[in-house]
């Protein structure tokens, strides 16, 4: 059986010591201030740096999905190293970085024909995928097979959830992601509304245990905060959540702005 290699794009938001623990790599991002200097995400911009200029120059930035280029050539050094590939991707419904992978896969896979390289819609963003690349990760290690863990992935990705609350409707109502009125009322009435991102299922459905899932915090830039939502969720399913957290970055924090907090969960892939 064939060894492959776990790419995602990286508006998973995973930490740097789960991505070294599990041999992941991230294809970045791009974020513009001034529609001229584009910068890579977590290489040519920090977290901290963004938020930092967020807060100080009140801008509303915009982001840029990785080029077909940019996934080419990290798939051809990977099957150079005799590996095959799997991809998984920030949700279609938010930018075009699953089919930008895609095409890289059609241009790769002329050029190495015997190649195997897979392509994963996460259906989801920031910890929401970040949870799911983990279960990749654990069923890489349990020994599945490529076609295996795609397979598996299919399975429990609709079983995902982020649910977060933002300091402010303003960076999605820019973004587009709701619409100008919705924006207005809830900054007029200072409320902090809590919000789903789901695709399928509700968790509350088919009798859903906690058990099952797995779970991680995710922030922008409150982490105080994040730490007693934490509390509040270890209470609730009686167990550590044993993750670091997971930062919010460039490419979901465009959309979401400094204030952000979310819980993140997805059906465990043995379960």
């Amino acid at each position: 059986m064939a060894s492959y290699h776990i790419f995602s794009d990286s508006s998973c938001d995973t930490p740097i010591e789960l991505l070294n623990l599990h041999h992941i790599t991230l294809i970045p991002f791009y974020v513009t201030f001034d529609l001229e200097h584009y910068y890579k995400e977590n290489v040519e911009i920090s977290n901290e740096e963004f938020y930092q200029r967020l807060s100080r120059d009140k801008i509303f930035p915009k982001t840029s999905l990785p080029s077909v280029m940019d996934y080419c050539h990290a798939f051809e050094k990977e099957i150079l190293n005799g590996n095959d590939i799997l991809c998984l991707c920030l949700t279609q419904k938010f930018s075009g970085s699953y089919q930008s992978a895609v095409n890289a896969r059609e241009l790769t896979l002329e050029k190495y024909p015997d190649s195997n390289i897979q392509i994963v819609d996460s259906i989801q963003a920031t910890g929401g995928q970040g949870i799911l690349l983990m279960q990749t990760a654990y069923l890489k290690e349990a020994g599945y097979s490529l076609a295996d863990t795609v397979k598996r992935l299919e399975e429990i990705k609709s079983t995902a959830r982020i649910m977060f609350t933002v300091d402010t409707l303003e960076y999605l109502a820019k973004g587009g992601r709701i619409g100008k009125a919705a924006s207005l009322a809830g900054t007029m009435l200072n409320i902090k509304p809590m919000i789903q991102l789901r695709d399928a299922e509700y968790f509350s459905e088919n009798n859903a245990r906690y058990e099952d899932y797995d779970f991680c915090l995710a922030n922008a830039t409150t982490a105080e905060d994040t730490k007693t939502v934490q509390s509040q969720l270890e209470n609730l399913i009686g167990r550590k959540i044993t993750y670091p957290m997971f930062q919010i970055g460039v490419t979901i924090g465009t959309y979401t702005g400094p204030g952000a907090v979310g819980v993140c969960f997805v059906r465990k892939f043995d379960r």
